[in-house]
């Protein structure tokens, strides 16, 4: 496994992250597709075995429960202190004052939540999900300054939003001598690219690692066009953001690659992900033990400039999605 810093922090994470948003029990919140503690037992041996060690989970996942479910996994088959872990806050959680945004009292409630969840202390990287409307900047900043400062969190990231709004962010906490973030968590694959032009010239300027969701298009790029699994049957929000007219032909282009090279569509994919040198660590969300193969394998596939070419060539404006 090759391990890099994310961004210009000191922190070192492996190159692929785990995606844990595939694990959750079904009675909280979990889907057809998540994994409860049994079936989730393997994947996390197996990431182990495999020097994945980078571990991303949310609050919302599943009603919290994949939170829960990572957390025993820490203790059954790893230790605390061999994993990087990440959590999010933003999306509600109850209808408190303190279950959603990124109010003060939502930053102090959720974070102490996530802990108990995740039994642990702190986690080493704390997300803000999206970027919240209704709260000034000023006291997002400084409340999630005040959660570093109490040892609860060990860097600080962002999701999903425009670039003046991360801008916007960042400027303040300067202003305010509070923590910066390190990271950007953003959607980014051959079918979704916008960051691009948006997003990804100011994460380099300001020294900051993407951790993009989605590198294979939710599995649309480990498969050829039409095939189908049971997370993509029953998954609206994949089926609402990737369209035929837009995506087959990006998709079949992964596939001729993918056969010239003798290897799966995943690690066609992912390793032009890799390829950005504004990206740290993509995030896999694995649900059979091939995805982390296939992961740990596109690290070492070497696109040449004309493959990378072919699969960027059928790509067609669009808009951002993921946030509003």
């Amino acid at each position: 496994m090759e391990h890099t810093r994310l961004g210009d922090s000191g922190l070192k994470v492996s190159r692929i992250a785990l995606g844990c948003m595939s694990f959750g029990d079904a009675a909280d919140g979990g889907s057809e597709w998540t994994l409860g503690d049994d079936a989730a037992e393997p994947v996390f041996r197996q990431a182990l075995e495999l020097g994945i060690t980078f571990w991303d989970t949310a609050n919302i996942y599943a009603d919290g429960s994949s939170e829960e479910i990572v957390g025993r996994a820490i203790k059954r088959y790893t230790r605390r202190e061999d994993v990087v872990l990440a959590t999010k806050v933003f999306f509600p959680m109850h209808d408190g004052a303190g279950g959603s945004g990124l109010s003060r009292k939502a930053i102090m409630e959720q974070i102490d939540a996530s802990l108990t969840r995740l039994g642990t202390d702190y986690v080493d990287l704390y997300q803000i999900h999206r970027f919240d409307h209704e709260t000034p900047v000023e006291e997002t900043m400084e409340a999630l300054h005040d959660v570093v400062k109490a040892g609860k969190a060990r860097y600080l990231g962002a999701s999903s939003m425009w670039a003046w709004q991360f801008a916007k962010l960042q400027y303040t906490a300067d202003l305010g001598g509070w923590t910066r973030f390190v990271s950007m968590q953003n959607q980014y694959s051959l079918m979704q690219r916008e960051d691009e032009r948006e997003l990804y010239g100011l994460l380099a300027d300001q020294g900051v690692g993407s951790i993009p969701w989605s590198p294979l298009g939710k599995g649309r790029l480990t498969r050829p066009w039409g095939a189908s699994t049971a997370r993509s049957d029953t998954d609206t929000l994949a089926r609402s953001r990737y369209t035929e007219a837009a995506d087959k032909p990006i998709a079949d282009a992964v596939q001729r690659v993918a056969e010239a090279r003798g290897v799966p569509m995943a690690q066609v994919a992912l390793a032009w992900v890799l390829r950005n040198p504004v990206v740290s660590a993509p995030i896999v969300g694995p649900t059979k033990p091939y995805h982390l193969t296939d992961a740990v394998a596109a690290l070492h596939l070497e696109l040449t400039d004309d493959e990378a070419a072919l699969l960027e060539e059928p790509y067609t404006l669009r808009r951002p999605t993921g946030f509003s």
